[in-house]
């Protein structure tokens, strides 16, 4: 199946460079470009892309603004795209704010040509694109600076208790793998408990397994 992309980036050789780029591979077709975020969220009802991607910064609606309305209640097209933020910095202050806007991962804009294919394919099959290490690291930066909500913590009801104990590990950057290891269960055990965890919770992948294991107190940036 070929997976259909947008480009939003308000530089214009940015946006070629990506389109050439991915459009040069099999199974990639660039669909639309978008010189800013309302024009993003208006091609991607019209155009119904599976990936978006999204640069941070751009003007009259930001990356991050836009990822909100494309994903957000009220999405006038049949299928929502999956959102890969596009970020100067490896750590950039609006990452956090761009993953609880519902975007499933993030790449620098210096990446090399085969991580960006790579990126658009993670994204497209439903993964999300934060390494584990990437993952102890947001939860590091952006927990320092970010204290938790004072009010409602998001509920855990309905978890048994090997669930929680898969989303606490989620949540400390662990792969499926590292999981394994440390539960001592087969990985594919792990798999099951993931995809209980994620639909119990309504989770889409596990950059919001993160956050959602981040607000519930599970972890903390000392872990």
């Amino acid at each position: 199946m070929t997976i259909r992309v947008l480009i939003a980036d308000d530089q214009g050789m940015v946006r070629a460079g990506f389109a050439a780029l991915l459009n040069a591979h099999d199974g990639i077709d660039v669909v639309g470009q978008a010189a800013d975020g309302a024009e993003a969220a208006r091609l991607c009802a019209r155009l119904e892309p599976d990936v978006v991607l999204m640069d941070v910064r751009m003007p009259e609606l930001d990356g991050i603004a836009a990822t909100r309305r494309i994903l957000g209640p009220g999405y006038p097209a049949a299928r929502v795209p999956r959102v890969l933020m596009l970020t100067t910095f490896d750590i950039d202050d609006y990452v956090y704010d761009a993953l609880e806007a519902g975007a499933s991962g993030f790449l620098l804009k210096d990446a090399l040509p085969d991580e960006l294919v790579h990126a658009v394919r993670v994204i497209a099959a439903g993964d999300a694109l934060l390494a584990p290490s990437v993952t102890r690291r947001m939860i590091e930066h952006f927990g320092a600076r970010r204290p938790r909500p004072a009010v409602a913590r998001p509920t855990l009801a309905g978890q048994t208790e090997r669930e929680r104990e898969v989303l606490t590990l989620i949540g400390r950057g662990l792969s499926n793998t590292e999981i394994a290891a440390e539960l001592f269960i087969a990985e594919q055990t792990v798999k099951t408990h993931v995809g209980k965890v994620f639909q119990k919770l309504a989770l889409r992948d596990r950059v919001q397994a993160v956050i959602f294991a981040y607000d519930a107190g599970l972890v903390s940036p000392a872990v």
